[in-house]
């Protein structure tokens, strides 16, 4: 099966010549990615890799970038953190329709990851919202990788931050 997903990076300084890491990645296994450069000193792949699984496929992905570019840092893995709009595109609503949505069913959402003039959530945990709620069609191969993605970026977070007190844990559930 096909996954669809993006992985964004933070280059080394002395490895962030754009056209070298394409011809690298292309070299390396990587040519079904799209690769983007728009920020300098950032990397981002749009792959659209076959595997059996969607975790097998960000995986070897992961695996695959960390052999080729082994400085480099991940920032992100996509589709994770997602705005209303984003949800409504993927599902094939409106905005408005996804916000009534929110609002509506107020105590079963999920939880925006942060609430603001700008709200994020978890991919994963609205289309698993929306698939138990029933009457939306949802690609199976979109949550899978959502979740992943999810994963991902959760275990980067910790490392990032290191572990958390057991008396913390207790007091955020």
């Amino acid at each position: 099966m096909e996954y669809l997903f993006t992985l964004t990076y933070l280059l080394p300084a002395d490895d962030c010549d754009v056209d070298a890491l394409i011809e690298r990645l292309g070299a390396g296994g990587c040519d079904d990615a799209l690769i983007g450069s728009g920020l300098a000193g950032r990397l981002a792949l749009e792959f659209c890799r076959e595997a059996e699984s969607a975790q097998a496929a960000l995986f070897s992905a992961l695996g695959d970038i960390k052999r080729l570019i082994p400085g480099a840092r991940l920032v992100e893995a996509s589709p994770d953190y997602v705005g209303l709009s984003d949800i409504a595109d993927m599902v094939g609503v409106s905005r408005q329709n996804m916000r009534k949505l929110m609002l509506n069913h107020a105590a079963t959402f999920p939880l925006a990851v942060h609430e603001g003039s700008a709200s994020f959530w978890h991919l994963a945990e609205v289309l698993s919202w929306l698939q138990a709620k029933g009457g939306y069609v949802l690609k199976q191969p979109m949550i899978e990788v959502a979740r992943v993605a999810q994963h991902v970026n959760t275990v980067k977070e910790s490392q990032r931050i290191g572990p958390l007190k057991t008396e913390l844990l207790a007091l955020i559930r």
